[in-house]
């Protein structure tokens, strides 16, 4: 598919349009967590990843960046809350729109929702041990995902995960067909837009800065990494 080759920079999804129907995009928001347990593979990310980190004797920090509707954090508080482990989770989007929605509809103690940017936290000298976004790289230029990259390296103490989908001709073809089951919201057609402006993992090692590991991962997913962790040496001393 010749329009899948680069990435479709010059596509506006309707969502990120500050005139878009109120009542689609609350409804986009509420189906994002059915999709997002479908096919964003938190879950996974989860068990490998994060769940290794955690402690039930100590709270281990959390920042999401770009929250959106608020499903991702709630999701691993409650892995988390099952596991017996302590986690708090801070979720923030610019958008009120998102924030305004995640308020109403994902209230959940050890999670905390605010209209915030990542800037700001930073500026406020904020850090968390781990931070984490979804489906937010391919919503960035080359200038700003340098910016995002070091404002989310900055926040975190130790570990960053950023999630997104991963362009193919497959991914297009498959979610093409999937999400006609998700009438009067956005999804597929941002969705479409989205795959077309997400980057391939080579476009996306390309552009990360050095240290950072891009794991591509299945169903067309990347997984872009940094594990700021001090080092233990062999012999665990110091």
């Amino acid at each position: 598919m010749a329009p899948l080759r680069t990435r479709a920079l010059d596509a506006v999804e309707e969502m990120d349009r500050p005139d878009c129907d109120p009542t689609r995009l609350d409804r986009t928001y509420a189906q994002f967590a059915l999709v997002n347990r479908a096919v964003s593979g938190w879950r996974g990310i989860y068990r490998q990843q994060l769940r290794p980190l955690l402690s039930a004797a100590s709270t281990t920090t959390l920042l999401d960046i770009g929250c959106g509707g608020g499903d991702v954090p709630v999701l691993l508080s409650r892995w988390a809350a099952r596991d017996g482990l302590r986690l708090e989770i801070t979720a923030i989007d610019p958008d009120r729109r998102a924030a305004a929605f995640a308020a109403r509809h994902r209230t959940r103690a050890g999670v905390t929702f605010r209209r915030q940017a990542a800037a700001e936290l930073l500026d406020a000298g904020a850090r968390f041990d781990v931070v984490v976004s979804n489906h937010v790289l391919h919503h960035l230029d080359a200038g700003e995902l340098a910016g995002f990259l070091a404002e989310s390296a900055a926040l975190s103490t130790g570990l960053v995960i950023h999630n997104d989908l991963r362009r193919s001709p497959a991914a297009y073809a498959l979610f093409s067909a999937g999400a006609l089951v998700f009438p009067g919201s956005y999804i597929r057609q941002d969705g479409l837009t989205s795959i077309r402006r997400s980057y391939t993992a080579a476009e996306l090692r390309g552009a990360a800065p050095p240290g950072w590991t891009v794991l591509p991962r299945s169903p067309f997913r990347n997984l872009l990494i940094l594990d700021q962790a001090p080092a233990l040496s062999a012999g665990g001393g110091p």
